[in-house]
């Protein structure tokens, strides 16, 4: 990529920025921005993330940060000052004009990630006895001042506690000598304004909306939260998940901007509790060391063994964790969970079996290997150790994440990694306890 130097004699295009910003360093997204032609360079800044949004205006000389600031929501601004020191923050608000001063401070006394963070406090908000062409000509006046945030049109009475909704299509098509009480949705689905971000997006999901309107404790509605603000929130709950579910922290910045060492420090610490871990099979070998010695054809089937029961086992969690996350199961739902992964494990234990035995028996048969006289008892052994570890690799990936969350825990650190790593050790025993009971007085 042209370093930050070379830009300007590159023509600098809207599009073009676009498609290289995720690898452009920090200056040389401060020179495209400042080299696009400012309508360019306002489309852009408007569709960054917060923290590239701040970056930018903290590489921009004082006097001009006012007209950068001043071009953002009230919710869009409390995200930028989030990306500041915390005592840069008073005189980044004081670059907003003074309405939305006091917006964005009503904003920052709420969480980041709770409704009351997230929302937009512009609304359109009705009085119930205005007629329906009184509202109409209320909205054109309004809208604006609130384009984004017009789907919906919400009734409060005196004391600004949410009576109903009603669509603003829904208001153009009722008669206009109507009142707005006439017309309006008593049944609204709202949210408080302390709901974590997943539950927002959950309940987005669940009625299929474009907005949510915000109430406290009281029923007092505080503002809305719409679509496009959850759906970031979406991505980067789904992307936290992915990665602990891989086995690393969540990552605090994209891939390319994450520094190496920070890179290093995020995926160490789960390596190494894994590398732990795994000390444990060299012990469950070494308890079974005299029959891996009496019968060291045993000892050629250990990858399989336990690689079929960490591959079900990742295969169960990744599946719950997901449910967990899309709210398909909660934590009542675990004796259904439990029932269920059990007659998947046995079900996928028993399609995988009879390839391990024939494997054995063709090899045999073939001379491709000598699993010794009692080769037949050798394929039982492998088969129903499969079944064994399949089953429990699938029941014990499907309930730790209820224990996590059980344990007010994340159940996304039940991560794949972690999961294989556990049912290794127990995978081992289940084929040497089968070996034992089948090869006894033979191989043993």
């Amino acid at each position: 990529m042209a370093p930050a130097d070379d830009l300007a004699d590159e023509p600098l295009t809207l599009q073009g920025v676009r498609d290289a910003w995720v690898a452009y360093d920090e200056d040389d997204r401060v020179a495209a921005f400042r080299g696009l032609p400012r309508p360019d360079a306002e489309d852009l800044f408007l569709e960054l993330p917060a923290k590239d949004q701040a970056t930018l205006v903290g590489a921009l000389p004082p006097p001009e940060r006012r007209s950068w600031v001043r071009l953002l929501a009230p919710d869009d601004a409390a995200d930028l000052v989030q990306q500041v020191p915390p005592t840069e923050r008073a005189a980044w608000i004081a670059l907003l004009d003074e309405t939305t001063q006091k917006d964005v401070a009503g904003l920052l006394a709420f969480a980041e990630d709770d409704a009351g963070g997230l929302m937009h406090p512009r609304y359109v908000r009705l009085r119930p006895d205005l007629s329906v062409d009184e509202a109409i000509s209320y909205l054109r006046r309004a809208s604006r001042d609130r384009v984004g945030t017009s789907y919906y049109a919400y009734v409060l009475d005196a004391d600004s506690v949410l009576l109903g909704v009603v669509s603003v299509r829904e208001l153009f098509a009722s008669s206009p000598e109507k009142r707005v009480r006439d017309v309006m949705r008593t049944d609204v689905v709202k949210a408080d304004e302390t709901m974590d971000q997943e539950a927002l997006a959950t309940l987005f999901r669940t009625h299929d909306l474009v907005a949510v309107p915000v109430v406290d404790a009281s029923g007092r509605m505080k503002g809305v939260v719409t679509f496009d603000d959850i759906g970031d929130v979406l991505v980067e709950e789904a992307t936290e998940d992915i990665q602990k579910i891989g086995g690393t922290e969540a990552l605090d910045a994209p891939y390319l901007r994450t520094p190496l060492w920070q890179m290093v420090r995020k995926r160490a610490g789960w390596l190494a509790a894994l590398f732990v871990g795994e000390l444990f099979t060299a012990s469950a070998m070494s308890r079974f060391e005299d029959e891996i010695r009496a019968a060291t054809v045993l000892s050629l089937f250990i990858p399989l063994i336990i690689s079929s029961g960490g591959n079900s086992g990742s295969q169960a969690t990744t599946l719950v964790i997901r449910a967990m996350a899309l709210g398909e199961v909660t934590l009542r739902d675990w004796w259904r969970v439990v029932k269920r992964e059990l007659a998947s494990g046995l079900a996928l234990g028993a399609i995988l079996a009879p390839i391990g035995v024939l494997r054995i028996f063709l090899w045999q048969r073939l001379h491709l290997a000598d699993y010794t006289e009692h080769y037949m008892l050798v394929a039982a052994t492998v088969g129903i150790a499969v079944v064994g570890v399949v089953t429990w690799g699938t029941l014990a990936g499907s309930m730790l994440p209820f224990v996590l969350r059980r344990m007010r825990l994340d159940p996304a650190s039940a991560s794949a990694p972690f999961v294989a790593t556990l049912v290794d050790v127990s995978g081992l025993v289940i084929y040497f306890e089968v070996a034992a009971a089948i090869l006894t007085g033979t191989l043993l």
